[in-house]
């Protein structure tokens, strides 16, 4: 079993130490509060996701643009053609 790389055996001593500095009444506690703070957490994060992908949906153009060459190619076509004077030799 892993959890954030670490296996059952770094679990369990984690859990000792902590059991040790913070007593058994005052670990429930705890645990709650960490178990609020990451709940708050994903919320957070997950408000913040919606609201960029919100505003990148809106950001988009209305239209699809061309690539540059055939906007170029569009614009040669529509040019006014004009008068090519021969060479007088």
């Amino acid at each position: 079993m892993q959890v954030f790389g670490l296996g059952l055996p770094e679990l369990v001593v984690i859990l000792v130490v902590a059991l040790l500095v913070f007593g058994p009444r005052k670990l429930p506690e705890l645990g709650k509060s960490l178990g609020q703070t990451i709940r708050e957490f994903r919320k957070a994060t997950s408000n913040v996701a919606k609201e960029v992908s919100g505003e990148a949906a809106e950001a988009q153009p209305a239209r699809p643009l061309g690539n540059g060459a055939e906007g170029a190619a569009r614009s040669q076509d529509s040019a006014p053609a004009t008068k090519e004077s021969s060479p007088t030799s």
